[in-house]
């Protein structure tokens, strides 16, 4: 498993990395049988240091979590047992819920863009039509089940999950809607 360990404006000792990839490293070994790759960020915000971990698995599935604490051990503590406790979920919702994947996840290679939040003005018609880019980023579209996608949306915190349908393997959306409950967009 890769790591990459870093601090935003803050020295990252040899003692820090080797307790995150010691921690981090037996919290995965119970819960994921492939993590490909971890990044943990570590900042000081005002009194208090920030830990974000973002954990990539073979399933296609990406983990984070983050946590605050006055001490920079105990924000990555806080943040490994959320960790922790968001991966004893997901193993235990696909032993739930779904069949044991044998097989990896298929990604799709796809472009993502980045567009320029457009100003009032009083030509709104051409700035609708060619919106400036701000930026370009390779991004992997998963071949996964409609289940999956929510589970995966829900442990990511996001609001939306694209995803290529393994049944019929069309371009999928699955949404969290304003009334809490989720959307599910098939184009058929």
């Amino acid at each position: 498993m890769r790591y990459q360990i870093s601090g935003k404006q803050i020295d990252i000792g040899e003692a820090l990395q080797s307790h995150v990839k010691t921690e981090l490293g037996e919290t995965l070994g119970k819960y994921a049988g492939r993590p490909t790759d971890a990044v943990v960020i570590f900042s000081k915000s005002g009194p208090e240091f920030v830990c974000e971990t973002v954990v990539h698995l073979s399933t296609g599935l990406t983990a984070q979590a983050k946590s605050h604490a006055h001490e920079i051990y105990a924000a990555f503590d806080g943040c490994c047992e959320k960790m922790d406790k968001q991966l004893r979920r997901y193993k235990r919702r696909l032993k739930d819920h779904h069949s044991e994947r044998t097989t990896p996840v298929e990604l799709m290679a796809s472009s993502s863009y980045i567009l320029a939040a457009t100003e009032e003005s009083e030509d709104e018609s051409e700035a609708a039509v060619a919106p400036m880019i701000i930026a370009e980023m390779e991004t992997k579209i998963p071949s996964i089940s409609v289940g999956e996608a929510v589970m995966q949306m829900e442990l990511a915190h996001s609001t939306v999950q694209v995803f290529r349908n393994e049944k019929h393997g069309g371009l999928n959306v699955v949404y969290r809607r304003e009334d809490g409950n989720i959307g599910w967009v098939d184009p058929r």
